[in-house]
């Protein structure tokens, strides 16, 4: 089966780096999806097993004033 997915890829001169409004209005958490998903796609290239190393929980520490 054939998948229509497509994508926008532009190319873009390494002077031209940090000018682009692509990511400005998406949040933290697309821009790691989009990263993880690179990550997986260069290691499965790579022909290796693919285990997540980051703590999937959140830790915030909140400070007494005194």
């Amino acid at each position: 089966m054939e998948s229509n997915n497509r994508e926008l890829v532009r190319k873009s001169a390494l002077s031209e780096q940090g000018k682009e409004n692509d990511l400005r209005n998406t949040t933290v958490e697309q821009r790691l999806k989009m990263m993880w998903q690179l990550a997986l796609d260069a290691w499965a290239m790579k022909g290796e097993k693919v285990e997540p190393r980051l703590p999937r929980h959140v830790v915030r520490v909140v400070r007494r004033e005194g």
